[in-house]
């Protein structure tokens, strides 16, 4: 028996004509989670409010330059879905009154297509599928319209950078060769999509869905895995790397999101997922590894010809995506790789926050002679309240319903409790291999957004925001599946 899965004795019987899976144990824990959103609601309302972001310890505003010169609230759109998922009424309604009267994205400033698309017209059209109030589709078609013109390019592969007033638009000058970023342009199909079907106008759907019609069907290098670069005007592959970490993670996650948002997974139709199962089977055969002795399952990166045996705690929500995938899988044995493979990324992100003195996973794991699912390198240590981990756990959980992922959230919750809490919020720390730990005065966005939505839908019944009926986009803002 599995020794993690066996923690059932102490549970308390199911309360009698509900959902089994809701306990009093498990609704304790939910609500456990719902006032940690609150602290960090609050400390953000009353310090940083408008701002993007909040410093906990400084007791004020802070913003990342994915966000340009601006203050937008980002917080604010990135949470008001969990918000309103948690039941929290006055919160949301400020949140809601914020965005019809003060949101505005006229701004002469450049900020990060990816990351505006995620987060604001993520959280937008999430929030506008859950009330259907008028508002957020309107701010949503209006940020939409400010990012289209990114794709101006000779391929329609978007810049990443738009200036949301002028319309200018370039790529980062750090990526390869002015090419633009694999995870970056393949992350804006389910927003686009959505926007169109909402707004009746196709525009957004045509934008992005060339764009990957373009890419998938680009001929591969010879290894058969996807560069994390191309170029937007010759639509060259860029240096020769993949990752399903940093610059290439939500491609992949959106290949068979697409497809789940169009209601094929629902209606258990295989069709229109080969470009996500033809990219798996790559990834499958190249960097998919077991480590040494212990046989912890992670992907690797490739590197030109060759590999490197590290795993960001981005990739850590592949464990996710390879679960929900296997409904309508090609083949039985498919089928059975991608849910056992799941489990197993779930479990080799579980032991890098098992073996961290703080309870907490590092931003990378290595997987060579001196670490396994762990990392020597304190510059990579460093944990910023991510939620991938979570994710995968969410995600395992909802298909299978083994204890263990159930226990490993509240493993985390604890942690990010004793760890995390700082000031009049929640901070990140710089290295999850010390004790007491080194907090970095930043609450993330998407610790609102993402982390604490996962862990509190971990302890909620299965149709609170049902897989069936929702998909999430990277982000977790969670938008209606189609045709079901």
């Amino acid at each position: 028996i599995n020794k993690e899965g066996n923690n059932n004795q102490q549970q308390s019987p199911p309360i009698p004509g509900e959902d089994p899976y809701e306990t009093p144990q498990s609704k304790e824990r939910q609500q456990f989670v719902k006032q940690m959103m609150k602290t960090a609601w609050d400390g953000y309302v009353q310090y940083a409010w408008a701002e993007n972001e909040l410093m906990p310890m400084s007791k004020r505003g802070h913003s990342a330059s994915i966000f340009g010169r601006t203050k937008m609230g980002a917080t604010i759109v990135d949470a008001i879905d969990t918000l309103h998922i948690m039941g929290m009424k006055e919160e949301y309604e400020k949140a809601r009154d914020w965005i019809a009267s003060d949101l505005t994205f006229n701004v002469n400033t450049g900020v990060s297509v990816f990351e505006v698309c995620i987060r604001f017209l993520g959280g937008l059209l999430s929030i506008y599928g859950l009330t259907g109030e008028e508002v957020f589709k309107e701010k949503a078609k209006d940020i939409g319209d400010r990012l289209l013109p990114a794709f101006n390019s000779k391929t329609g592969i978007p810049k990443a950078m738009v200036n949301l007033q002028t319309g200018a638009a370039h790529n980062w000058g750090w990526a390869s060769g002015g090419c633009s970023i694999l995870s970056e342009l393949g992350t804006m199909q389910l927003e686009f999509n959505y926007l169109s079907v909402i707004t009746g106008n196709p525009i957004y759907a045509e934008k992005v869905n060339k764009v990957m019609d373009y890419v998938v069907n680009k001929p591969l290098p010879s290894n058969g895995l996807y560069p994390n670069y191309i170029h937007p005007d010759t639509g060259n592959w860029g240096a020769l790397e993949t990752s399903l970490g940093a610059l290439g993670d939500s491609f992949y996650e959106y290949l068979l999101k697409y497809w789940v948002f169009q209601g094929k997974r629902a209606h258990n139709d295989k069709s229109g997922r080969t470009g996500y199962d033809d990219a798996m089977k790559a990834v499958r055969e190249k960097l998919v590894k077991k480590s040494f002795p212990s046989g912890f399952t992670y992907i690797a990166e490739g590197k030109g010809s060759g590999l490197l045996h590290k795993m960001g705690h981005l990739a850590c929500f592949a464990g996710g995506m390879f679960g929900l995938g296997a409904k309508a899988a090609p083949t039985k044995e498919w089928e059975e790789w991608y849910l056992r493979t799941g489990g197993e990324i779930a479990a080799t992100c579980h032991e890098s926050y098992h073996k961290s003195p703080t309870g907490l996973g590092p931003e990378a794991m290595q997987f060579d002679s001196g670490n396994e699912a762990w990392t020597s390198n304190s510059r990579d240590r460093y944990y910023i309240l991510r939620p991938e981990t979570f994710e995968a756990y969410f995600i395992m959980w909802r298909l299978t319903h083994e204890q263990k992922y159930r226990d490993w959230a509240w493993e985390a919750v604890e942690a990010l409790e004793k760890n995390c809490r700082c000031g009049v919020g929640y901070c990140g720390i710089r290295d999850v291999g010390r004790t007491p730990p080194s907090q970095d005065d930043v609450q993330q966005s998407f610790f609102l957004a993402e982390s604490l939505k996962y862990l509190y839908l971990i302890f909620s019944s299965d149709d609170t925001i049902s897989l069936d009926k929702f998909v999430f986009n990277t982000e977790a803002h969670p938008l209606p599946i189609q045709n079901v």
